[in-house]
């Protein structure tokens, strides 16, 4: 390993780190959503694990990481790429707002060309976000998650309860 890449993985802010664990978070948002899809569940990840946001039983959860570590491991990878992350958001939002910037070039400051587009802006807005739509899971499958998960253990799962909203923390190692 070079010592650019030691670098890049030790400490807090471990790209590698925070791929791995966005993976197995949305795995395991997943599994939760296919056994109990009642639950509305959010979850964010960084270096040390990731944050289940929303009212999960403690022992629900701790099934669906074991389970959802367990199927990354065995290479059901597709498990990692999640509808509703925010990478889909936010290429979508690039890409509606790039578009409707492209359209209203050439308006100046006039407020009155401007209106004349608004038609014309929503309909690249429009197709903007269809066309982002395969953009985001390319995104998470390339840049924000990594399924290489054969190292990786959880090492605590806690329940907290922040101004009446249940957190659970997942804490991993490798």
């Amino acid at each position: 390993m070079s010592l650019l890449e030691r670098l890049r993985d030790t400490g807090r802010f471990s790209f590698r780190r925070i791929r791995r664990n966005h993976a197995l978070e949305h795995a395991t948002l997943q599994v939760l959503a296919a056994k109990k899809p009642e639950l509305s569940l959010a979850g964010y990840s960084d270096a040390r694990g990731f944050w289940v946001l929303g009212s999960v039983q403690l022992e629900d959860l701790q099934q669906a990481v074991d389970e959802a570590l367990r199927r990354l491991k065995g290479g059901e990878t597709e498990l990692a790429i999640h509808p509703n992350c925010g990478t889909n958001l936010v290429a979508s939002g690039i890409m509606a707002g790039s578009v409707a910037w492209l359209g209203m070039l050439g308006t100046g400051s006039s407020a009155r060309k401007k209106l004349d587009r608004w038609p014309l802006i929503m309909a690249l807005a429009t197709v903007g976000l269809i066309a982002a739509q395969p953009v985001g899971p390319v995104l998470q499958q390339k840049f924000t998650t990594a399924t290489d998960v054969q190292n990786l253990r959880i090492r605590e799962i806690m329940r907290y309860q922040r101004r009446g909203v249940p957190l659970h923390r997942v804490l991993t190692e490798s």
